[in-house]
């Protein structure tokens, strides 16, 4: 192997470590799953286990290895059921009907894993993926990340909708929380730059909604030091927070109503305990409140006289921070307060819902080709959430990192952090 050859393929097989690290660390998600557990679809919003790790292959089979000479030859009726929304490439499986897929089976889903990944690691080992395969490789191990998040609170809402509701593990490490007083930080008005250079132009991993950066003027706000606290939020319901609609926007009173809520998602009507993926647990009063939808989360901001920080003014505090707090290698899977002074737990625990309406940043390009579809055509009806949760793979997020969900959502790890204008 020449020095040229050489100098292509170190970055590969370093890249390889990272593929294999990243696509083991899903099937280990689903270990505690039995196959059962794996087909089980709770609702709309939300996909099989199986579902998750074949369509994550999927991804890597498609936008990979399609392209490259040799490469296995794909099932096209696989083509259909795994895909998920690009419309550009041809017609999917609906959404809702994920958890009639008895077939293929779960090992089948395995071995497909197997396949693709000795396909593609034979392949970065020897340097032979082109800037375009390596780009879409780059972006499939962000999209398995998504999704590993998303394989733990979609079997958390599953198994909590069995009357058994069993545990995801056993095993799962309770952390000992204590919160530090709610304290605010000031910040007088002025103008920032906000978004990330555009990838792959620029070197840093971003997706393409993050960019490009431009500046706003933010007002003169007061931004809470921590998120709020289940404590903190169990007031709110006593003092009869979901059954006064001065609090509520018009369409999450509607729904509250009609779906009878009456208190977070998972917590039971005592107040005392919340369903967790370790099964029941004593509520946690200390702990950041989560599994709220954006109707809550601004609720409760109103009745305590404040509001969601818009997304700039998340992005502005957190650029100065550190990316660090509990993700999911802590192996808690469950928010946990931190003590501390100054801002904290921007990143990890729960995300935190903004004021702030999911669209295009001035000058937005999406990405190119039929990964144009990963996030723009979104741009309608969402809300941005910010920081990352205990559920979220360390190392995926950073301060740009815009999350977005619809304003129902509840089974995510979603909490809120309060902000108010200044004078």
């Amino acid at each position: 192997m020449d020095s040229a050859t050489v100098a292509v393929a170190a970055p590969q097989r370093e890249l390889a470590h990272r593929y294999a690290q990243t696509r083991a660390r899903s099937v280990l998600l689903a270990e505690p799953l039995s196959a059962e557990d794996a087909m089980l679809q709770s609702m709309a919003d939300a996909s099989p286990s199986k579902w998750h790790l074949a369509h994550t292959t999927w991804f890597f089979d498609r936008f990979v290895l399609a392209g490259l000479s040799g490469a296995p030859a794909r099932d096209p009726a696989w083509d259909y059921l795994f895909n998920s929304y690009y419309k550009s490439i041809g017609p999917a499986h609906a959404r809702p009907q994920r958890g009639l897929l008895s077939r293929p089976s779960l090992q089948q889903v395995l071995d497909y894993r197997q396949q693709v990944d000795a396909h593609l690691l034979t392949r970065l080992r020897d340097g032979d993926l082109d800037d375009e395969a390596l780009q879409h490789l780059q972006l499939g191990l962000q999209h398995e990340q998504q999704h590993q998040e998303l394989l733990l609170t979609d079997i958390k809402h599953a198994l909590w909708c069995n009357p058994l509701h069993p545990p995801y593990r056993q095993d799962l490490r309770a952390a000992v929380s204590a919160a530090s007083p709610l304290g605010w930080i000031e910040s007088l008005e002025r103008i920032v730059t906000v978004g990330a250079p555009a990838w792959p132009q620029h070197a840093t991993f971003a997706y393409d909604n993050e960019s490009p950066p431009h500046r706003v003027l933010l007002p003169a706000h007061m931004l809470a030091d921590r998120p709020v606290c289940n404590a903190e939020y169990r007031d709110f319901v006593e003092a009869g927070g979901y059954r006064d609609p001065r609090w509520w926007l018009s369409e999450g009173w509607a729904l509250r109503e009609s779906e009878d809520w009456q208190h977070p998602l998972y917590w039971d009507d005592a107040l005392q305990r919340e369903y967790t993926l370790g099964g029941w647990r004593d509520l946690d009063a200390h702990a950041p409140v989560c599994h709220l939808s954006y109707y809550e989360a601004d609720a409760y901001a109103r009745w305590s006289g404040a509001r969601l920080p818009s997304e700039f003014e998340w992005e502005a505090a957190a650029t100065s921070q550190p990316v660090a707090g509990h993700f999911a290698e802590d192996d808690h899977l469950h928010p946990a307060a931190a003590q501390g002074r100054g801002l904290r737990q921007l990143f990890g625990d729960v995300w935190e819902w903004t004021g702030s309406a999911y669209g295009a940043y001035p000058g937005f390009r999406p990405f190119a080709g039929n990964l144009g579809e990963y996030n723009g055509k979104f741009m309608c009806g969402q809300w941005v959430l910010r920081g990352g949760s205990c559920a979220t793979p360390r190392g995926h997020v950073r301060a740009s990192y815009r999350n977005f969900f619809m304003p129902p959502a509840r089974w995510q790890f979603s909490g809120l952090r309060l902000a108010r204008d200044l004078p």
